[in-house]
């Protein structure tokens, strides 16, 4: 028996959890009415063709995107906080993000996290090119950050694996501990907040140096 009381808002919860699971290929309008327990004639009055539905959820994800801030004490936190915030909500829905970028939607999509940046940024005392070098490099950070963590997750199994290549290794005979730190499946959450801490503390060390930036010896 078809259910009667369906929202629009349920039916884009449940597309978007079948392409956050199976991809944009999988998400049949037939396969979204047995999910839901429905027509797929109600699909198609609530949400439209597959194509505006499609559309519905590119839309729904950049508003979803619009949620993050800023959080801790100090701008180096704020800002940290805000470029882990971005990436988690790019590893959580790669496909979702996939169909924003493929409809000419991204830069849109990253204005939110822009803006946030930005008014961090503006906090720690930057104005014009620098504050906008800081939202940008952090951006790209965390961008480039998640593409080399999708790249490596699917990857070929590698054999031997980094942690292999390193177990017994005696590296520098001053520094014993790195090959055995190298030698232990990498914690990329650690690794990348240390790596948006560092970027950010150094960009952010640089508002001192003057309107110009710090000047070449000559």
């Amino acid at each position: 028996m078809a259910r009667s009381a369906l929202t629009r808002e349920e039916v884009l919860t449940a597309a978007a959890a079948l392409v956050k699971q199976h991809g944009p290929d999988a998400l049949t309008m037939r396969k979204l009415a047995a999910e839901l327990g429905t027509a797929v004639t109600s699909i198609y009055w609530h949400v439209g063709n597959r194509e505006s539905l499609l559309d519905a959820l590119v839309e729904r994800t950049v508003a979803d995107l619009s949620a993050i801030g800023a959080r801790g004490r100090t701008p180096v936190e704020r800002i940290v906080s805000v470029a882990r915030a971005l990436r988690r909500e790019l590893r959580d829905r790669p496909h979702l993000v996939a169909m924003v970028h493929e409809r000419g939607l991204t830069e849109r999509m990253f204005l939110p996290a822009q803006r946030a940046l930005a008014h961090e940024v503006h906090a720690a005392g930057l104005r014009g090119a620098r504050a906008a070098e800081v939202v940008r490099a952090v951006q790209v950070q965390v961008v480039g950050y998640v593409l080399v963590e999708r790249n490596r997750e699917r990857a070929p199994v590698q054999s031997p694996a980094e942690e292999e290549l390193w177990e017994g290794a005696t590296g520098d005979p001053d520094d014993p501990a790195l090959a055995r730190a190298l030698a232990r499946p990498v914690d990329t959450e650690r690794l990348f907040t240390t790596s948006v801490r560092a970027l950010v503390e150094g960009l952010l060390a640089a508002r001192d140096a003057g309107p110009e930036g710090p000047r070449a010896s000559t």
